[in-house]
């Protein structure tokens, strides 16, 4: 990924390859013929997919699935390796457009509108939707400068005075301020890994998103950095609407309203998230849930 689009959102790991897991979905037993249970559309939508497949190459990793993601609310994507769950998120931004062999087909509206469309500006597209990945990857840059890169690139500061507003604003929303405000000229990379993932949190902040995705943020973490993640995102969704995917379901329980669950590219059920983990409707995600596979 260029430096550009790190800057408008993608914040760690670029997706340069899809997982062979995600590749080998249709090697399964076939799961095309289930349809989705539960409740997977919302009144008051920010972002619409509707009958999304996803390719790579002559493999299929998404199975036509449809699903909104609301306004100020945390959906959590959960489910087996290979499952599709993160390919479906980094759709959301058009991540997989850097993968020269991913074809996406179907509809993924924000606010009504198309980001699949022809003339759509990625950059602005992932200013609008940000992302944080897996493994804390801060810039080789000074704490200030990882916050201040996607700013700068956007024009969002006419004066050094707004830029330092800009950065202690996001830093602080990301929980982070306070522990680096003496060493803001200091490595990025010389924080701690909890504190790295809260520093692209903060660099995903600092552009204005409007969403923001996140692809398993707490896997590389200690407990206490996980749980300050996690109140992290509690906090974050009375800003932004937030996508998360996560291996845990504990984790899920905890920092989400609605839970959505992926098995071999198909969305198997959707709906509330207490719900899903103490009644799932479908045989699929009660056997996940209760541990019999995955």
């Amino acid at each position: 990924m260029n430096s550009i689009a790190a800057a408008a959102g993608g914040v760690g790991d670029s997706p340069s390859a899809p997982d062979k897991s995600a590749l080998d979905v249709q090697d399964h037993a076939d799961v095309s013929a289930y349809e989705t249970v539960g409740d997977p559309f919302v009144d008051d939508p920010k972002m619409s997919a509707r009958n999304v497949n996803v390719y790579y190459a002559d493999k299929q990793a998404i199975m036509d699935v449809s699903l909104d993601i609301g306004k100020n609310q945390v959906i959590a994507m959960i489910g087996p390796s290979g499952c599709g769950k993160s390919t479906f998120l980094r759709s959301l931004n058009r991540m997989n457009d850097i993968i020269p062999i991913c074809r996406v087909d179907g509809n993924i509206d924000l606010d009504d509108e198309d980001i699949y469309e022809g003339n759509q500006d990625i950059v602005l597209l992932r200013a609008r939707v940000g992302m944080v990945f897996q493994k804390p990857n801060p810039f080789p840059k000074s704490i200030y400068e990882n916050v201040a890169y996607g700013p700068k690139i956007h024009g969002l500061a006419h004066s050094k005075a707004e830029l330092d507003e800009i950065v202690e604003k996001s830093l602080r929303r990301a929980s982070l301020f306070d522990e680096v405000k003496d060493v803001l000229d200091k490595p990025g990379t010389g924080l701690s890994g909890g504190q790295q993932q809260r520093l692209c949190i903060a660099r995903a902040i600092a552009v204005s998103p409007e969403v923001i995705l996140m692809d398993e943020p707490c896997s590389a973490l200690d407990p206490i950095a996980t749980a300050r993640i996690e109140e992290l995102i509690d906090e974050l969704k009375a800003r932004y609407t937030n996508a998360i995917v996560t291996h845990s379901m504990q984790q899920a329980a905890r920092v989400s309203e609605r839970t959505a669950y992926f098995h071999l590219g198909k969305l198997i059920e959707e709906g509330n998230t207490k719900e899903i983990m103490t009644l799932p409707k479908h045989e699929l995600s009660e056997n996940y849930i209760t541990g019999r596979f995955g």
